[in-house]
Order: C-alpha cells, then structure tokens, then sequence
C-alpha cells in the first residue's frame, strides 16, 4: 500500500487536476447517485505504469452516512469523466 502514492497524478511531472475538476466530478456523482446532503465523496486520478492498467484513472469515494465506503472506478483521466461514466461504474 505504501507505492500507492507514487501512481498518483503530479508526482511524475503529470499535472494535478484542478479543484474545479475535482468539485465537477464530485457533482456529477451527486447527482448520479441521487445523493443525501450528508454523503461525502473524494475524488482522486490515479496514473499507473502497470500493464495491467488502464494508464490514468478516476476513482471516486462515496462516504454516505452509515453505508460502507463505495469505490467507483472509471478507466479515463478525470476531466474526461461525465455522469454517464459514473452511472456505468455504479452497476456491478
């Protein structure tokens, strides 16, 4: 768990994505999810050397109220991310 940190963006020279990226995304999920005021979420891109990756990625957290922590995960940089994504990553 302690290389996590090395895929994430901004380390290798990649930018970090914006706030207004990150809030963007966080709405999205909102409103995809139909979300409670209470529910929180966190929304990270992940860029990943590994083969087996699909290269850069958004994952987002949903922390809602008394539910165990959902993660959702896109295969596409996080300003690519629109709510039909989200939409798709929520069916199982």
């Amino acid at each position: 768990m302690a290389l996590f940190g090395a895929f994430l963006r901004g380390t290798f020279g990649l930018p970090k994505p914006d706030k207004h990226g990150i809030d963007r995304v966080k709405d999205l999920a909102r409103t995809a999810l139909g979300a409670v005021p209470d529910t929180a979420f966190a929304v990270n891109e992940i860029a990943c050397n590994d083969p087996g990756c699909p290269g850069i990625e958004t994952v987002i957290l949903v922390m809602e109220p008394g539910q165990k922590t959902r993660a959702l995960k896109i295969a596409k940089p996080l300003d690519e991310v629109v709510e039909q994504d989200i939409i798709r990553a929520l069916d199982p």
